[in-house]
C-alpha cells in the first residue's frame, strides 16, 4: 500500500510548524495514520547535520557545501523515516524537503539549480512530494514573527537556530520569489497559501486543498 507525502515550505516565520500540527491533528482525528517529521533532521544523523546548518555558530558554509550536507541528511531521512512510512500506507507530513534547498541554496544563494538537481538524482532519485504547501508571507512580517518566536524559546540550543534569520532582507526576498517560482513551475504539486491570514483561515484553506486531492472525503 502506498501512502501520501505532504511537505510544507516557506520562508522564516511563515507558520509551517503550526499548520503542520493542525493538519496532522485533523487527519489523525479522521482516522488516518500520520507521521510528522522535519528537515534538516528526522534521524539522529540528520539532526547532527541540522546543528551545522541552522545554528548561529554552526559554521560559515558555502552554498554547495550546504547543499551537500542537506542531501546527505535527506538521503538518511528518506530511507530511514519517509519511505518506510509511505510503504506502510501512512501520510507523511514533512517540514521542508528538496524545495527548500532549491529556494535557499539555489534562488537565495545563487547555486545553479542544475547542480541541486544533480545532487538530488544521486541521493534520492526522482522522489518528490505528492502535495506541497508553500506558505507565502511578506518577508519583514515573517522575520518579525520568527524573531518573536526565537525570543520565547526556552531551549538554549533552539534559541540559537537563527542563522538564516540574521541574513539580509535581500536574501529573504530572493528566497520568497524562489518559492513562488517553484510553485509556478509545478502547479499540479504545489499550492501557494497566504500565510498572513489568521491561523484558522490558513488551516481551512489547507484542508480545502487536501479535500480537492481526495486525501479525505
Amino acid at each position: 500500500m502506498s501512502g501520501f507525502f505532504i511537505t510544507f515550505e516557506g520562508g522564516e516565520g511563515s507558520g509551517k510548524t503550526t499548520q503542520i500540527n493542525r493538519l496532522a491533528s485533523t487527519l489523525t482525528h479522521l482516522g488516518k495514520q500520520v507521521v510528522t517529521t522535519r528537515e534538516p533532521g528526522g534521524t539522529a544523523e540528520a539532526e547532527k547535520i541540522r546543528d551545522f546548518l541552522v545554528q548561529r555558530d554552526g559554521g560559515d558554509w558555502s552554498p554547495i557545501a550546504e547543499a551537500l550536507l542537506l542531501f546527505a541528511a535527506r538521503e538518511m531521512h528518506y530511507q530511514k523515516v519517509i519511505k518506510p512510512a509511505l510503504d506502510n500506507g501512512k501520510i507523511v507530513i514533512c517540514d521542508r524537503f528538496t524545495d527548500s534547498t532549491r529556494a535557499y541554496q539555489g534562488y537565495g544563494h545563487d547555486l545553479p539549480l542544475e547542480k541541486i538537481e544533480q545532487l538530488k538524482k544521486i541521493t534520492i532519485g526522482d522522489v518528490e512530494p505528492d502535495l506541497t504547501f508553500i506558505l507565502d508571507i511578506d518577508c519583514k512580517e515573517g522575520l518579525s514573527r520568527s524573531n518573536r518566536r526565537l525570543e520565547n524559546e526556552v531551549s538554549e540550543a533552539e534559541s540559537k537556530e537563527d542563522r538564516f534569520e540574521n541574513m539580509e532582507l535581500a536574501f529573504h526576498e530572493k528566497l520568497r520569489q524562489g518559492f513562488i517560482s517553484i510553485a509556478k513551475n509545478d502547479p499540479d504539486r504545489c499550492a501557494v497559501i497566504d500565510a498572513s491570514s489568521n491561523i484558522d483561515d490558513v488551516h481551512e484553506t489547507i484542508m480545502d486543498t487536501v479535500k480537492e486531492r481526495k486525501l479525505i472525503q
